[in-house]
């Protein structure tokens, strides 16, 4: 039997970590670390100097990360193809490298219950039992969270409800055109969900939330629009990649 402690690290500020997400660190033998292609493995080097701090005592095992097809016109089928595949990858890891009554943490970006496939892969790899689990989920501080602290505002108002929906859902219309907020997720490098919402709108926008790069944009969607387009546009030139998050008020 292996232990498994998925853990909820934040959006890469150290200060982010609960207390219990310190203590699953502090007492596994193996982090395994996934690099990103291109760019973005900066996460990876983040995620690094977390468990150098918070896991000094833990072997840390390194491992390219399955690649998803981003440009598939099958959204759903690529990411079960890429979640398959980082299963594989998991369990062949922890076989490998894990042995037979040892611990090990998987590092999970912001809250692992939001948008997130690692709970799910290894819901597959205990249907598959190749691998004997036993393994917890430590919650973490999601970019929703991040973001409405940030700008000093919240989530949810009284008696209204507010939805977390992957962008998507907003450029093809697919959203529940009622009263509820939105918190925006997953956007599109080219097409940005602001664009199919309402002038009228307040947005609560950031990029990189609680990191040293931080940028945050609030206003009426039909005044801010482009100023958060540019925004987008330059910190995606500079860094290579953009992660961002918007919270939206429709009435």
């Amino acid at each position: 039997m292996r232990t498994v402690q998925v853990v909820g690290i934040g959006l890469g500020d150290p200060g982010q970590l609960t207390l219990d997400a310190v203590e699953a660190l502090g007492g596994v033998d193996v982090v395994v670390l996934l690099h990103k292609p291109g760019p973005a493995d900066e996460l990876t080097a983040i995620r690094a100097r977390i468990v150098e701090r918070f896991a000094p005592q833990a072997r840390v095992v390194e491992r390219d990360d399955a690649v998803r097809d981003r440009k598939s016109s099958d959204y759903e089928g690529a990411t079960e193809r890429w979640r398959d595949e980082r299963a594989a990858l998991y369990e062949q890891t922890l076989l490998d490298e894990v042995p037979d009554g040892g611990s090990c943490a998987l590092l999970v970006w912001g809250d692992p219950a939001i948008y997130d496939g690692t709970v799910e892969m290894l819901h597959r790899l205990d249907a598959r039992g190749r691998v004997a689990l036993d393994w917890r989920v430590v919650p973490g501080l999601g970019a929703p969270t991040v973001l409405a602290a940030a700008h000093r505002t919240t989530l949810t108002r009284t008696a209204r409800a507010a939805t977390i929906t992957p962008a998507r859902r907003v450029l093809d219309d697919s959203v529940d055109s009622g009263e509820a907020d939105l918190v925006v997720m997953l956007d599109s490098p080219k097409d940005h969900g602001l664009d199919h919402l309402p002038d009228d709108a307040t947005v609560y926008w950031g990029a990189y939330v609680g990191t040293p790069d931080e940028v945050l944009i609030a206003g009426r969607v039909g005044d801010v629009r482009a100023e958060i387009l540019a925004a987008r546009a330059e910190h995606r030139e500079r860094k290579g990649w953009l992660m961002d998050t918007y919270l939206v008020r429709r009435k």
